[in-house]
């Protein structure tokens, strides 16, 4: 039985960083034996690693994950998730508001063995080796109101194939007025792309904060089409690819469904301040 003093040394030896002696040896993170062999050397304390690794389940402690985050540091934040979202929760009348993304690098992979279908206890198998035949980059508009999607695919995603698209964009909505939603790809601010703007006023970018790929509605769809429609596949082609993911899209559009903005832009930047703050206080300790 644990005493509670051993307790209070095992939760406060996982929450920090393995010592020097370790780190030095290249250990970047606690397992339940390092740590129960450490208690016993540098402690005097006796602990299994099995009594360690139930004592983790009980307070939810998982020292072998690591998750991501990334705070952004756009001077211009708060205007610019105030301006998506007003966007996302009252758009201008008589417009359209668009989200614009490319998702580039879609691979046409080719499994070297057929893949195994799902069975009873059984996940559906693919072999992890594969062969390549190139890549496509799919440009994606998707329409805020109705969940819409314009589409195509282009072997690169240059400034000149990005323009070739707002093009594509455009003339499927002839005169309406475009609010378009993107990111700060050095692509989408060209100078060529700001002088056909210019000579198209109907037509507006409005571009997400830096490394706030998440406010951009578009990436809802990639998430769903790189699951259902692209990972999983095997191409012999990049044409059987970009026409998997053309009858995808085609099929969307015969049924779409549009993606509710739910949270407004105080709520979205009080809670990027709150978390700011914390982890602030939590890298000073």
């Amino acid at each position: 039985m644990l005493t509670d003093e051993a307790v209070g040394e095992i939760l406060s030896a996982t929450v920090t960083p393995p010592p020097e002696s370790l780190r030095a040896a290249g250990v970047t993170h606690w397992s339940s034996r390092r740590l129960a062999g450490w208690l016993r050397n540098a402690k005097g304390i006796e602990v299994s690693h099995d009594s360690i690794a139930r004592l983790w389940r009980r307070f939810c402690l998982q020292p072998h994950r690591a998750g991501g985050f990334k705070f952004s540091t756009d001077p211009q934040l708060g205007a610019k998730v105030r301006d998506v979202v007003g966007l996302y929760l009252q758009p201008p009348d008589n417009a359209v508001v668009i989200c614009v993304d490319e998702k580039s690098q879609c691979q046409a992979l080719e499994r070297t063995q057929p893949i195994l279908p799902m069975r009873s206890g059984i996940p559906e198998r693919q072999t992890h080796d594969y062969a390549r035949h190139g890549v496509t980059t799919l440009f994606a508009a998707l329409e805020v109101a109705t969940g819409t999607v314009t589409d195509a695919c282009y072997p690169r995603h240059r400034h000149q194939e990005f323009l070739r698209f707002l093009r594509k964009v455009a003339a499927a909505y002839p005169g309406t007025e475009l609010h378009v939603v993107c990111d700060n790809y050095a692509a989408h601010k060209h100078a060529a792309v700001r002088a056909w703007l210019a000579k198209n006023p109907r037509i507006t970018l409005h571009f997400t904060p830096t490394g706030c790929s998440w406010l951009n509605l578009v990436e809802c769809f990639f998430s769903i089409i790189t699951r259902q429609a692209i990972r999983r596949g095997s191409y012999t082609s990049v044409c059987q690819l970009t026409a998997t993911i053309g009858a995808f899209i085609d099929h969307w559009n015969d049924h779409p469904r549009p993606f509710a903005w739910t949270k407004d832009a105080e709520e979205i930047l009080g809670k990027i301040h709150r978390a700011k703050t914390k982890t602030n206080a939590l890298t000073e300790h």
